[in-house]
């Protein structure tokens, strides 16, 4: 019996090669996703928005997670890109900020139009698919680029915005942080205030931070895929998707370094014997699903929300009062006045 022990790690490698096989069979007509992306954060560290410098090309750009090679490699059909500002920036130049993050992405598409297609809606993303091409599209990450203010979130929807994260790591005043949970932020709202209130029901794009996926400064591919199992069970296979956060964390799971790994995870969830049909979902279909749901809802028909947040609401250090002396009493309705956020995809992260 000793003369075939040695065997099995050629069946296991084998066996691990199939599986990696497959997934690339697979995504080759099902690429992935991303649903959060920094990349055009580290543009402006870097390069100040500078695209037209040589350091900063995307063919050959290093000492990122992403990159055009990167990219195909790890076939990835559509990218939500982040127009990120940090909290610091709030009551100040968020929104200046969040615009020239907006353009930046714009000027990526313009740039290197042989690999990004910018579009606003899942038409343009199955188009994408179509070409061979990185459906590109603009996630703004916090809630405090809106300025609290619904005409600058209309605004951005039409500069291509197609999804807005409540918030980063900093209150609003309509909505909490998650820092409130761990202790080091007060609550203000209590997690939304009415004029923060909107639906649910989309989708959980898991992000790949160490510190989210295992709590400590070390995480592995497996320990994300344990996220996405848990998902599934929890809320089904059809609420699963990906959230990488690649160029926007400073710790990655080993086995996930940077975007052309997205292979290697698909790769493993086939292994925990997920269908193909699961796997598609949470590669494509699903946040296609959800989008197209939310594209149908929005038929701009409905009057939009008027009502301001109350000037006593807002931090008043650089803020000008235009509009608010001389308007009626202002009161805050119970309903939902953020109803352009449920017209936009929530990008979510699991803590």
């Amino acid at each position: 019996m000793w003369t075939g022990w040695w065997l099995w790690p050629l069946v296991v490698v084998c066996t691990a090669d199939q599986f990696r096989d497959n997934a690339v069979r697979l995504m080759q007509s099902t690429p992935v996703i991303d649903g959060h992306n920094d990349l055009p954060w580290q543009l402006l560290n870097k390069f100040n928005n500078q695209l037209q410098d040589p350091r900063a090309n995307l063919t050959s750009l290093n000492g990122t997670h992403t990159n055009i090679p990167k990219l195909k490699a790890g076939l990835v059909g559509a990218q939500f890109w982040s127009a990120y500002t940090p909290c610091d920036t709030q009551n100040k130049d968020s929104v200046k900020r969040t615009l020239e993050q907006i353009d930046v992405i714009q000027r990526m598409c313009q740039l290197y139009p042989e690999t990004f297609l910018c579009v606003t809606d899942s038409t343009g993303i199955r188009q994408a698919f179509r070409e061979g091409k990185v459906a590109s599209l603009v996630g703004v990450e916090g809630g405090h680029s809106i300025d609290s203010s619904l005409g600058v979130l209309r605004a951005l929807y039409h500069l291509g915005m197609r999804y807005l994260t409540l918030t980063h790591s900093c209150n609003t005043p309509w909505a909490d942080n998650w820092l409130v949970d761990t202790g080091k932020d007060e609550a203000q709202s209590q997690g939304l205030s009415s004029f923060g209130q909107k639906q649910t029901g989309s989708l959980v794009m898991v992000n790949f931070y160490n510190d989210y996926v295992s709590c400590k400064a070390e995480a592995n591919l497996s320990q994300v895929a344990d996220h996405l199992d848990y998902i599934k069970k929890v809320a089904g296979a059809e609420a699963v998707g990906f959230g990488g956060d690649y160029d926007g964390v400073s710790s990655l799971p080993s086995g996930l370094e940077d975007v052309s790994k997205y292979p290697d995870l698909v790769a493993e969830l086939l292994r925990r014997q997920w269908t193909e049909a699961e796997v598609r979902g949470a590669l494509a279909e699903n946040l296609l699903r959800v989008f197209e749901a939310v594209e149908q809802a929005s038929d701009h028909t409905q009057p939009p929300g008027e009502e301001p947040i109350p000037l006593s609401q807002l931090e008043a250090s650089c803020r000008t009062k235009y509009g608010y002396s001389g308007a009626p009493s202002l009161h805050l309705q119970p309903r939902a006045v953020l109803v352009s956020l449920v017209t936009l995809l929530l990008s979510l992260y699991l803590l």
